[in-house]
């Protein structure tokens, strides 16, 4: 097996770490070492984006995605010089929109959610109601998927869908009606039945979703991804169509496991090779642990466990330090593993993770092409960083509800 990761150098869990408390609030030394890192790194990265793209106004590797996390670090510290930074930052992404993808992390309709909660927070009420009735006029087109408009998270369907939602959840309150989010769920549901049945393979699984013609598993531009949406509380999919096509669905995706507990980049993959959010077990633990708080089922569970051992010994990845393949990334499974479970194990793995992470450039890892970007570089590390310091809180950025 190619070797994609370093071998993890740190004891398991024994319950003596002096990290957290037993009711999990992390230790106030610990905090302030993630502090000091969060502005170590703040530094580094302010240095680093001089050189950026200026024109890139993407959630993933852009300014958008600059702003998420300056905003993130305001309702984590609540310092209103974070605010002003998000506002720099969205306020350049605005200036430069594709004019052509419509999603949340690679299109435009980041940009224009993150904005709204900006200008909302510094009660800026009209460019506020603005970016959001720009963010709304892309609901028609993505309705009827202009331009072969595909159904994944990065460039499809969902991928606007997770802008909506991200509005509601901070204005707290449905400032986007949830017709709109229903509506694209339908869409989403008719697209995948019609790709079974035009594939002749529903009785396995009722939906399927391509991106590149390849039948994609992991949650960036795949099916667990998709069917992570689809069973949120809310979402209009119904009991159903959540137990007559989502549900087989996911069990088709978990029976694609490798005996080590991970699972294929597509369908038809034998290469066990893949540990990150984007493909992997650090990606499917989402999909796997919303089935178990849906349908109950005591296996989904089980998976996602074993999912966290398989992050837990190659997790620690060559790539890096980052979001969408790195250890931060890896990080927040456990933290999600954590907020249901309560296991203080969990806990203290991500932890562990956030320690390798506050150790940035020390292991020889690979430089990413843009290395203090969100998803493939600083910025998301500090953002795991900050969501560390409350943990029962986090949310994997631009995915997570």
């Amino acid at each position: 097996m190619e070797q994609r990761a370093i071998k993890n150098p740190y004891r398991d869990y024994d319950g003596a770490h002096g990290l957290f408390d037993h009711h999990g609030r992390i230790t106030a030394d610990f905090a302030a070492r993630v502090s000091s890192k969060i502005s170590e790194l703040l530094f580094h990265m302010e240095n680093g984006l001089k050189s950026a793209d200026p024109r890139d106004c993407s959630g993933y590797t852009g300014w958008t995605g600059i702003a998420l996390l300056y905003l993130h670090l305001h309702n984590v510290f609540g310092e209103s010089s974070f605010l002003q930074k998000a506002l720099d930052y969205v306020s350049r992404s605005l200036q430069c929109l594709t004019g052509r993808w419509v999603t949340f992390l690679c299109g435009d309709a980041g940009p224009l959610a993150v904005a709204a909660v900006v200008f909302h927070r510094l009660q800026r009420r009209h460019e506020a109601d603005e970016c959001l009735s720009r963010l709304l006029q892309y609901h028609h087109s993505v309705m009827k998927g202009h331009g072969s408009l595909p159904d994944e998270l990065l460039y499809g369907r969902v991928g606007y869908l997770y802008a909506l939602v991200f509005v509601n959840q901070q204005f707290e309150q449905e400032k986007i009606p949830v017709q709109y989010i229903q509506q694209i769920c339908e869409v989403v549901l008719v697209s995948g039945e019609s790709l079974s049945k035009k594939s002749r393979n529903e009785e396995q699984s009722p939906l399927l979703y391509e991106w590149h013609q390849e039948y994609y598993v992991g949650v960036a531009h795949g099916l667990a991804g998709i069917y992570y949406f689809l069973m949120q509380p809310g979402f209009g999919v119904g009991e159903d169509r959540l137990l007559r096509l989502v549900k087989p669905s996911v069990d088709y995706l978990c029976h694609l496991k490798f005996p080590s507990g991970n699972y294929p980049a597509c369908i038809g993959d034998a290469h066990d090779l893949l540990v990150h959010w984007c493909h992997g077990a650090p990606g499917v633990i989402y999909m796997l642990l919303q089935a178990y708080k849906v349908f109950g089922v005591a296996q989904y569970l089980v998976d996602a466990l074993q999912c966290g051992e398989v992050i837990w010994q190659r997790g620690l990845l060559k790539k890096g330090y980052g979001l969408c393949h790195g250890a931060a990334g890896n990080g927040y499974a456990f933290l999600a593993l954590y907020k249901l479970t309560h296991d203080p194990k969990h806990l203290y793995r991500a932890c562990v993770f956030a320690e390798w992470c506050m150790d940035y450039g020390k292991h020889s890892c690979r430089t990413p092409d843009r290395p203090f970007s969100l998803f493939e570089g600083m910025a998301g590390t500090i953002y795991f960083l900050g969501d560390l310091l409350q943990p029962m809180k986090s949310k994997f950025p631009a995915f997570e509800i």
